[in-house]
C-alpha cells in the first residue's frame, strides 16, 4: 500500500466533477489548457488549496491572503479581486453540488505565451485560473499507522533565490527530495535548510514533541502553512509550550513524538525517520491532543462563518 499525507480514500464521485478554467466549466476528462500556458512552459504560477467542510471554505481568508502575497512576490497581476475569486470558487462548488468533504485546488498562472520563453513581455493573455474541487478524505489507515520519513540530501533553498515560503508551481526540488525518500523506502522526505537545521518536509510542515514541548522550525525555510500556524496557535492558547527554533537531526532522533501538518491531512503522525523509531513507534499523546484542538478550531471557524460573525473570506 502507498502511504503518505496526500493519500486519500477512493471516491467514485470524482469521475464526474466539473473543473473551472477561466470562467468555464468542463468535465474532468475534457479539462485542458494550452501547452503555451506559462505554468506548463516554465512553472510560472502560484496556487492554494482549501478544504470545504459543512459548506464553509475553512480559513479561506488566510489562504487568499497568502495567495495574493505570492502574486505580489512574483510580480503577477491577478486581474481579479478576492471577492471575484471567492465567487468563482462558490459557483464551481455549486455546479458540482458539493457541500462537504471537498479539497479545492486553486491554480493561477501568468498567462499564455506567444512562444516558449521566460520573458513575461511575450504574454498573449492575462492570468489563467483553474479550480479543481475533489471529494477527498485522508486515509484513515495512514492516520492510524503514521508515516515514515527519510532525510533528503536536497536542501530547502535560501530566500534570495527561491523563497521557501512561496507557494509556487516550481516544485521540482521538492519532487526530487520525495523521489529520494521513496527510493529509500520511506513515504515522504524531511528536508534541511541551508545551515543543516531541520526545515520542513517536501509538502508538509514538520513538528517534534520533546519533554512536553512542541518544536518546529523558525519558518524562514519552510512554507508557512495555514495548518502549521493554527497548530502553533492552538498550543499557545492551551498552555502548551511551542518553540519555533533551529534544531537538528540529533534532536529529531531523540524526540518523543513527531508529526506533520497540511491543509489536506491536518495532523499526521510520524513514527519513523531515517530508520529510527520515534518514541514508541505509535502516534503520540501530544499529537492526539493537538489534533483534537485543531479540529475544534476548524469547527469554531465553521460556526463563525455560518452564524455570520465572520466573513467567508
Amino acid at each position: 500500500m502507498i502511504s503518505g499525507t496526500h493519500i486519500s480514500e477512493d471516491d467514485p464521485r470524482n469521475k464526474n466533477i466539473l473543473i473551472h478554467i477561466n470562467g468555464e466549466l468542463f468535465p474532468r476528462d475534457q479539462a485542458k489548457i494550452s501547452v503555451f500556458d506559462s505554468g506548463y512552459l516554465i512553472g510560472d504560477g502560484i496556487w492554494e488549496a482549501v478544504r470545504l467542510k459543512n459548506g464553509v471554505l475553512v480559513f479561506l481568508d488566510e489562504h487568499l491572503n497568502r495567495l495574493w502575497n505570492a502574486a505580489a512576490a512574483v510580480g503577477m497581476t491577478m486581474g481579479m479581486t478576492k471577492s471575484d475569486l471567492y465567487e468563482q470558487i462558490r459557483q464551481t462548488l455549486a455546479a458540482n453540488q458539493m457541500h462537504d468533504g471537498v479539497h479545492v485546488r486553486i491554480m493561477i498562472t501568468r498567462g499564455f505565451k506567444k512562444t516558449p520563453s521566460q520573458d513575461p513581455r511575450l504574454l498573449l493573455s492575462g492570468p489563467n485560473l483553474v479550480i479543481i474541487p475533489e471529494y477527498k478524505k485522508a486515509s484513515a489507515q495512514v492516520k492510524e499507522n503514521g508515516i515514515n520519513l527519510f532525510t533528503s540530501t536536497i536542501r530547502r533553498g535560501a530566500p534570495d533565490y527561491l523563497d521557501p515560503r512561496l507557494n509556487c508551481h516550481s516544485k521540482l526540488h521538492e519532487v526530487q527530495a520525495l523521489i529520494q525518500a521513496i527510493e529509500a523506502g520511506a513515504d515522504e522526505a524531511l528536508m534541511l535548510d541551508v545551515h543543516g537545521f531541520v526545515a520542513t518536509c517536501n509538502s508538509t510542515n514538520f513538528f517534534i514533541c520533546k519533554n512536553g514541548e512542541l518544536w518546529t522550525s523558525t519558518g524562514k525555510y519552510c512554507m508557512n502553512g495555514i495548518t502549521r500556524g493554527k497548530v502553533i496557535q492552538c498550543a499557545q492558547q492551551n498552555a502548551i509550550i511551542c518553540r519555533e527554533k533551529d534544531f537538528s537531526l540529533f534532536d529529531v532522533y531523540g524526540a518523543d513524538e513527531a508529526f506533520v501538518t497540511g491543509t489536506f491531512g491536518a495532523l499526521t503522525p510520524v513514527v519513523k525517520i531515517d530508520g529510527r523509531i520515534i518514541g514508541n513507534g505509535q502516534p503520540g499523546k501530544l499529537t492526539q491532543i493537538l489534533s483534537t484542538l485543531y479540529n475544534e478550531a476548524v469547527e469554531n471557524e465553521i460556526e463563525s462563518v455560518i452564524t455570520g460573525s465572520k466573513s467567508p473570506f
